[in-house]
């Protein structure tokens, strides 16, 4: 054969070597056994099950240059009447809200989240539901927790409990991965615990951290295993307490992986008419523990005021520092500029990172930036185990229009990324458009960059609960060294048995911006572009707008002598919870 002959054939069958390489942009389904997933338009198709792909040459599906978006739920796997006798209020089937996420200690593609099933309007949800993905969040297999009715609680397994609310996971650095749950039946509710030894598959009988009636609610709880001693898991929430209209922030310790917990009790009293709310702890490196949260302090004849704050514990979680006051939290919330309906945001808690070196960051919701018109993203940081705090900087791109919902996480290079949702692409028409960003800092959080990360949506088909709601929280891990944001969008089409998704963003094909550094002079100028005014003090209107937003979230203590005695965070105990 001749030379030039050789050269025509190697040509034409290039792209057939090329196309039987490449790897397939079609996962494979994840469990057969529950009802399909919607396929969603900024990921890949969902093929037959067993179904190999087929590779028949020429050129392949091209790999967009951006964020993949991979459904995780769809229609509700839970069973029709599963919670028995319904009791007041709203059941929106099909709706999905609060998802929060955990990531495996040494193999970060294996993920497990979970998220409220089937929102009710006046509080909770008929099931909370984990999910497993063993690719790094393209293909998810759902498993219902046993904390209540409908996630398989029974009275013999102590998850006989009607609603539940507020999920949360945690890994522990040997692979144990915990959950936790407010669960409820009317007055009753009580914190509820649960470990998998399988990333989700199986979860174990609940273990009851706390039980309450109607004379306290426990709500907005966290787990969290120690990331550096798998003997250690951390749980936390507020406890209002009727009786002296306070709220303190409780705290049950394990220290066998989960096996058992200590009586829960409490580690910080913000004092009569006071309470605390959005409790969350994290370890530093050297075991270092600090729980994060929003103290509320209700002054008799005054105004509310939020605050967000850090307590320290030095021997894993047996004493507890005085608390260290970080800024105040001006939240006002969001509503539809148009409708002025109301969205249910994330203005009352805060979140929490910490960085690999233990520098540690807090992000809340916070109106500072706009002089008070609207609510924007701030955060600050600490280098020194939470005894100091920087000057809130705003993180959202864009100032102009309300942001609001942060989550926050830092990679293991030490890139800190929160996302969070904005109103930039609404208008003044009937849809409340809605985007979904990153924002990221490689410089300890001096200067960010956004990033969209889905297309937008109309906040408009999500489930109302005080308010248009997708979560006071969202979920945010990592996965091969890149973020992996973990988030509810509304499924526009208006369908009353699928308004909402949850969705895993995998930003492997994003490409990394280039690295370089600013100028110092550029930094300077952009960190005081994000400062709000040097001397910002909030001012009677703008306190009065917290104040406004706190009453709408929290309800106000009682004045003395009231006809009714009624607790901070529920306006009709039986019925609104958490």
């Amino acid at each position: 054969m001749s030379k030039s002959v050789q050269n025509i054939c190697l040509v034409f069958s290039l792209p057939v070597a090329l196309s039987a390489c490449s790897p397939s942009t079609q996962p494979e389904t994840a469990n057969p056994s529950l009802r399909a997933l919607p396929s969603s338009s900024m990921g890949p198709t969902v093929g037959a099950v067993g179904e190999k792909p087929r590779i028949t040459g020429g050129p392949q599906p091209a790999v967009l240059a951006g964020p993949q978006s991979y459904p995780v739920t769809g229609l509700s796997p839970l069973t029709p009447g599963c919670d028995g006798a319904l009791v007041g209020g709203t059941v929106y089937i099909g709706a999905e809200v609060e998802p929060h996420l955990a990531a495996h200690p040494t193999n970060p593609n294996i993920l497990v989240g979970a998220w409220q099933q089937d929102r009710w309007s006046n509080g909770s949800a008929r099931a909370l539901v984990a999910a497993t993905s063993l690719d790094g969040g393209r293909n998810w297999t759902r498993r219902a927790l046993p904390f209540s009715r409908c996630g398989g609680g029974t009275v013999m397994n102590g998850g006989d409990y009607q609603r539940a609310s507020d999920p949360w996971v945690s890994y522990s650095p040997n692979g144990v991965v915990h959950a936790m749950s407010l669960s409820t039946n009317a007055d009753i509710n009580t914190m509820l615990a649960s470990r998998s030894f399988d990333h989700g598959r199986t979860w174990t009988n609940p273990a009851t951290l706390i039980l309450d009636g109607a004379a306290a609610f426990n709500d907005k709880n966290a787990i969290t295993a120690d990331p550096f001693d798998a003997n250690y898991v951390y749980a936390v929430w507020d406890r209002l307490i009727d009786a002296n209209n306070t709220g303190p922030a409780y705290l049950a310790r394990s220290t066998n992986n989960g096996a058992s917990w200590e009586q829960a009790r409490p580690i910080f009293d913000p004092g009569t008419r006071n309470q605390t709310i959005g409790n969350i702890v994290v370890v530093l490196p050297g075991g270092l523990l600090l729980d994060v949260f929003a103290q509320i302090d209700s002054p008799l004849g005054g105004l509310q005021r939020a605050r967000v704050a850090v307590i320290r514990s030095l021997d894993r979680g047996s004493t507890w520092s005085a608390p260290v006051y970080i800024a105040d939290m001006l939240g006002i919330g969001v509503s539809d500029p148009v409708s002025g309906t109301a969205v249910r945001d994330g203005a009352i808690v805060p979140e929490i990172a910490v960085g690999p070196n233990g520098e540690v960051y807090v992000a809340w919701q916070d109106s500072r930036f706009s002089g008070g018109l609207h609510d924007g993203i701030a955060v600050s940081r600490s280098s020194d185990g939470g005894l100091t705090w920087s000057t809130p900087l705003r993180v959202n791109g864009a100032p102009n229009v309300p942001a609001f919902t942060p989550s926050i996480h830092v990679l293991a290079d030490g890139t800190v990324g929160v996302t969070y949702y904005d109103l930039r692409s609404d208008t003044a028409t009937a849809p409340l458009i809605t985007d979904s960003w990153l924002a990221h800092s490689r410089d300890g959080g001096a200067t960010w960059r956004d990033l969209r990360i889905a297309e937008p949506f109309d906040m408009n088909f999500a489930p109302f609960a005080r308010g248009l709601f997708v979560g006071d929280y969202q979920g945010l891990m990592s996965a091969g060294g890149e973020f992996l944001p973990f988030h509810v969008r509304t499924n526009n089409s208006g369908a009353d048995d699928n308004r909402t998704d949850v969705f895993a963003i995998s930003l492997a094909n994003v490409p990394r911006d280039s690295g370089k550094r600013m100028s110092t002079a550029a930094m300077q100028r952009e960190m005081r572009a994000r400062q709000g005014p040097a001397d910002f003090r909030p001012g009677i209107a703008l306190r009065q707008r917290v104040d406004a937003n706190l009453r709408k979230r929290l309800r106000r203590p009682p004045e003395p002598g009231a006809p009714e005695r009624m607790m901070p965070h529920y306006a009709t105990r039986a019925l609104l919870q958490r």
